[in-house]
């Protein structure tokens, strides 16, 4: 909560700046207002707008929870408080509605694709910068599983580190010696070739990076067969086109960083009464 309460406040200041002008003419007396959907999709931000509603102390009545549907026209919040107080929070508080609500409603879109399937859906580390906890958070809610939040989540040899690396083995031998006991190793690959090495090396995880759905149930038929303990993730041009063809591989987990960052924004606006 501490990080949410930073979070809301720098958003707060970001927007008023010096303060906001309308502050000191605003009418005096308590007013109401309601937050209104103006598209359909999946709500996210409740937590956060909440945490911005006491702060900038004005009362604040969600019709609405986290990861519940909202229609055109639904009336997702009830707020009363001073005019200055309300207009001076109504953009950071739609921001925040609509930014975690188009985020929510694309990892719904991706969820509801791959439901009986049993693969676990992934976001990856494409946020934008400063906001991952919070793409992050509305990606869970809108029935996203998170990757690494950040590079101390999991030692991730991407094909860049790769070049780096003479001999992979007694490199992933040295690793053990110096991250946390409980911490996994995960290598990406974009050819069997790559996949038998890895996997003989001692990879926790194979990401089977940009390998067409037939390559991928090559390497999870090999991994049943000889290394059964290594998870699979497929990664690389999985959007809501593709996604099934890739759930059906067999594979642990599918990734993809569209949930965040091809994310459209809900629309959202707050009525006076």
């Amino acid at each position: 909560m501490i990080n949410i309460k930073k979070f809301v406040k720098n958003a707060i200041i970001e927007d008023n700046g010096r303060g906001d002008l309308f502050f000191d003419v605003a009418p005096k007396g308590r007013f109401t207002a309601r937050v209104i959907s103006k598209d359909d999709g999946v709500i996210a931000g409740v937590k956060y707008a909440k945490v911005l509603a006491r702060t900038e102390k004005f009362e604040c009545k969600f019709l609405k929870r986290d990861g519940e549907i909202v229609k055109k026209g639904d009336v997702i919040a009830k707020l009363e408080g001073k005019a200055s107080i309300l207009l001076s929070s109504e953009r950071t508080f739609l921001n925040i509605l609509q930014h975690a609500s188009g985020i929510a409603t694309q990892a719904s879109k991706y969820a509801t694709l791959i439901e009986g399937y049993d693969v676990a859906l992934l976001d990856t580390r494409k946020t934008r910068p400063q906001l991952r906890d919070f793409e992050k958070y509305a990606s869970r809610v809108g029935g996203a599983i998170n990757h690494r939040l950040g590079l101390d989540d999991c030692l991730m040899l991407k094909d860049t580190h790769l070049k780096t690396i003479d001999d992979l083995s007694e490199f992933i031998k040295k690793a053990r010696k110096r991250i946390s006991w409980v911490t996994k190793i995960e290598i990406e690959c974009e050819t069997f070739e790559q996949v038998e090495h890895a996997m003989k090396s001692g990879a926790d995880i194979i990401m089977c990076d940009n390998m067409q759905p037939v390559q991928i149930e090559e390497v999870v038929k090999f991994r049943d067969e000889n290394y059964p303990h290594i998870l699979l993730e497929a990664s690389g041009n999985i959007n809501l086109d593709t996604i099934q063809s890739y759930a059906k591989t067999g594979v642990d987990a599918v990734s993809s960083g569209s949930i965040i960052h091809q994310a459209t924004w809900l629309d959202f606006s707050m009525k006076f009464d």
